[in-house]
């Protein structure tokens, strides 16, 4: 692989707050206010074809651009060693494999950290097949997130003199000054928000991170398994004393990019850039990749014969791999992407799996609890736009997945935790999650007095504080929320692309418009607003338990049946079964599909919202 500088990323417009005054609808639908990503897209442009409105809805284009953004290529991979400290880095490690090691992986129990973990073990095996190369990886509970003291002391004794850790270190002080009083040389790599200064960085050998202050790397986004690539790429070239390396190291470098993109989808870092390119070649890769473990665990998602896309990742794999750090131990995952055999790989894939319905089980448990705590306490209201809670039965490593879905239910940023007696006294740990446009990672630093340790980033974050503080944490924390986020941003928004009519939804432009995938943050599905709509006969149910709701419209003025019409589904509206009539008149807010089925392509959309319009 050659370092090849990629183009400069350009971020779809954000919605502020003014764009969202000016260009909310006056009648809200049924789930949400409605809003255009653009004031382009607000005002109705009909400029270009829906794909090309849809991109400058997006902030791209032009040919060059629009292309570049649709076919992504590896070529558009930056030049790892644009990364601050990344030669540095790289050098120390071959030295390490010259001697035989031995190198200690020290990574994160999620899939971000178990991905980087497996990308940078490979890499060095290959590179010193007889090297000393041990991976470690925390216990979740017993020892919580990224260095640990405890740990790099056990690891000096065993005969460790460098650790590199993945997707964590940047704000591990302490444990580098263990690190340093050991003689272990220590790499630290990672993604998560860094401190303002050189000065309050870690004492390592190197700090290998796109964001650190001073840094000029050209996309700073990348997740913990996105800079493990780089150091891997990186490795190779010095390895090989060459741009170009050996046919065995350029097959793994690609033969790594499914794991690239695993950690970067589950970690729900912007899909763009450098991430798109990871996420579309790995994905691309994923089902039929050499390494036993990975195959084992799409076989045992039942997606072995299936092209996988992104929602794969985000609802069966990468769960699957998390379940190990949040009901176990992670070190399972690990062992199945980097030492297992076929035997042992089904087997631990087969336990993840198992792990993972535990996991379902519980967190639909603690759900139940957190809503009926939060409504209780009055967090749901418009006077406490964020909610805090804590319970001594919480599942510390399922809490987090819960806060995902009180945010999408609350529309407010939520940090759930555990109590737990500990030596020094009653300690809550938990996670938090938040809404676009909101700091988490801020918010957390504004009470910093208050907490023994927290980390992350400005959508997700972890910490840990005492029982004593509990309570002032809550009312500071809830009120720089109040402070930073009006009313008004609390109902749910229906995020829009641009405009467009039934016609234009034909097979080839929606065909066009699936080339925008992958989708995830910063690059979400395409949601078009189409007005004129009428609902052409009632909706019915679907699903074994009536759950969800199919609705066929046709633009209004076409009565004749079988004329313009298009068949939505619309997850989890059952319950508004009477909602929508036949015949009603109704302005509609779609992603659109493709249905492939025996050999025939027609197009059909999920309803996302709806609205009554005027007869």
């Amino acid at each position: 692989m050659e370092s090849t500088p990629g183009r400069p990323d350009r971020r779809p417009v954000r919605i502020t707050r003014s764009l969202r005054a000016r260009y909310a609808r006056a009648v809200r639908g049924i789930i949400g206010q409605w809003v255009f990503r653009t004031d382009a897209a607000g005002a109705g442009s009909a400029e270009g074809t829906l794909v090309e409105r849809i991109l400058a809805a997006r902030g791209i284009r032009g040919q060059a651009e629009s292309l570049a953004f649709l076919d992504p290529r590896l070529v558009h991979l930056h030049d790892p060693s644009l990364m601050p400290d990344m030669d540095r880095a790289a050098e120390r490690i071959l030295a390490s494999l010259r001697r035989g090691g031995p190198v200690v992986i020290y990574g994160d129990y999620d899939v971000d950290g178990i991905t980087a973990t497996t990308i940078l073990f490979h890499t060095m095996r290959t590179i010193a097949p007889g090297a000393d190369v041990r991976t470690y990886v925390p216990h979740r509970l017993e020892e919580g997130y990224g260095l640990n003291a405890a740990a790099i002391d056990e690891l000096a004794s065993q005969g460790a003199d460098l650790i590199v850790s993945v997707d964590c270190g940047i704000t591990a002080r302490g444990p580098a000054d263990v690190a340093a009083q050991r003689g272990l040389d220590l790499i630290i790599t990672d993604h998560h928000n860094p401190p303002a200064s050189d000065e309050d960085l870690p004492r390592a050998y190197a700090i290998v991170h796109p964001r650190r202050p001073g840094s000029q790397y050209p996309f700073g986004d990348l997740s913990g398994a996105g800079v493990a690539y780089k150091l891997a790429w990186r490795l190779a070239t010095m390895h090989c004393g060459s741009q170009r390396v050996t046919p065995d190291l350029r097959t793994l470098l690609v033969e790594l990019l499914p794991f690239a993109a695993l950690g970067t989808i589950a970690d729900v870092v912007p899909l763009l850039g450098e991430n798109r390119v990871f996420a579309r070649y790995g994905l691309e890769r994923m089902r039929c990749s050499p390494f036993v473990g990975l195959r084992a665990l799409v076989e045992a998602a039942g997606l072995a014969e299936s092209d996988l896309g992104e929602m794969d990742v985000g609802f069966r794999l990468g769960p699957r791999l998390n379940a190990a750090g949040r009901m176990g131990h992670a070190k399972d995952a690990v062992e199945l992407f980097t030492a297992a055999d076929e035997a042992r790989a089904r087997e631990i894939a087969q336990h993840l799996t198992r792990q993972n319905d535990a996991r379902r089980a519980v967190e639909n448990e603690i759900f139940r609890q957190a809503v009926e705590l939060a409504e209780a306490s009055g967090m749901t209201g418009p006077d406490k736009r964020a909610i805090v809670l804590v319970h001594e039965g919480w599942h510390a490593g399922v809490v987090g997945i819960v806060c995902s879905r009180l945010v999408e239910r609350y529309s407010r940023p939520v940090i759930l935790m555990q109590c737990r007696q500990s030596e020094s006294g009653v300690i809550c740990a938990g996670s938090g999650r938040s809404v676009p446009g909101f700091n988490l990672h801020a918010g957390l630093q504004a009470c910093e007095d208050l907490l023994e340790k927290y980390g992350g980033h400005d959508m997700a974050a972890g910490l840990h504080l005492r029982m004593d503080n509990m309570a002032a944490f809550t009312e500071r924390f809830i009120a720089y929320a109040n402070e930073r986020i009006a009313p008004e941003d609390l109902v749910p928004r229906v995020e829009v692309d641009v405009r467009a009519s039934l016609d234009e939804l034909t097979p080839e432009t929606v065909g066009q418009i699936e080339r925008l995938a992958p989708f995830g943050r910063d690059n979400p599905p395409v949601r078009l607003l189409v007005p004129g709509l009428q609902v052409a006969f009632a909706p019915r149910l679907l699903g074994a338990h009536g759950k969800h709701l199919q609705v066929t419209v046709r633009p209004r003025g076409r009565e004749q049946f079988g004329n313009g019409l298009l068949r939505l589904v619309a997850w989890g509206w059952g319950e508004r079964l009477g909602v929508l009539t036949a015949g009603m008149p109704m302005d509609a807010v779609i992603e659109p599909k493709l249905n492939r089925w025996n050999g025939q392509v027609r197009v059909e959309a999920e309803l996302k919202d709806a609205a009554p319009a005027p007869a």
